[in-house]
């Protein structure tokens, strides 16, 4: 009776070892390495839709005490530091309110000056190339019920994306000059009309601030449905979206030109 009695005593403190071992090494993967992100707005449409989830690398940028969850105040600025490249995508506490997490691309370094000058982004006075490929007429791309336009942007380093026009002239078009301070970067959505970033009251990230870059989208959903309702993963699942480097030429479905 007492051998059974341990024995099972000391399964469920196995089971129980195991579950701890399990957490830890999460714990460790999630802090030093990669990070889950799930896509809830449509600022960077159509580089990253709603109902996107990425892995984020944690290293990619060394570490601050917002690589870490809840943020301990343990040290400040950075550790094995790696400066974030023009044209990266990358998550970041916002300034404001650090419990907020972003995710825009890098546009601006430090030192830059950044402008918008009728809808043509200027680097250090100097406008990046800037091209129409046609436009694109899909709602879950677009989140909008006509055509919209699409331009192919590529920045002094080579680095290419694509970018939503939703309308001409509107706020963000055209800007005052931005000198990016020491230490810090400016920081834009692909969906230039619909994107609350550094042109606004985001304002320059402190290098402190970026959590790590966007690598690959690993799943997708459509419908702002949860991947959790997997009665849904053959219709609303974007199979197309999987496992795609977000750092990759862009892939944008083109209708016209």
């Amino acid at each position: 009776m007492f051998r059974k009695k341990d024995k099972k005593s000391g399964g469920i403190g196995e089971t129980i070892s195991v579950i701890v071992q399990a957490l830890l090494l999460a714990l460790i993967i999630r802090s030093l390495f990669f990070q889950p992100f799930s896509i809830p707005s449509g600022s960077m449409r159509p580089t990253l839709l709603e109902g996107d989830y990425l892995f984020v690398s944690k290293f990619a940028y060394g570490y601050s005490r917002y690589s870490f969850p809840f943020s301990p105040d343990l040290f400040s600025g950075r550790i094995w530091a790696t400066e974030p490249e023009r044209g990266d995508v990358a998550v970041f506490k916002l300034p404001s309110d650090t419990n907020i997490d972003y995710i825009k691309r890098v546009i601006g370094l430090p030192g830059d000056r950044v402008q918008m000058r009728g809808g043509v982004l200027y680097i250090n006075d100097e406008p990046v190339k800037r091209e129409k490929i046609g436009t694109v007429n899909n709602r879950d791309v677009t989140e909008q019920s006509r055509p919209v336009e699409v331009y192919r942007e590529t920045l002094p380093n080579g680095v290419t994306y694509d970018t939503l026009d939703l309308a001409p002239n509107t706020i963000g078009d055209d800007t005052r000059v931005f000198e990016v301070p020491e230490g810090h970067y400016f920081m834009m959505g692909d969906n230039r009309d619909n994107s609350l970033d550094s042109r606004f009251s985001v304002g320059y990230v402190p290098f402190e601030n970026f959590v790590g870059r966007a690598n690959i989208i690993f799943f997708s959903i459509a419908g702002k449905n949860s991947p959790l309702e997997f009665w849904k993963w053959p219709t609303d699942v974007r199979f197309n979206r999987l496992f795609d480097s977000i750092s990759a030429e862009p892939k944008t479905e083109i209708t016209g030109s």
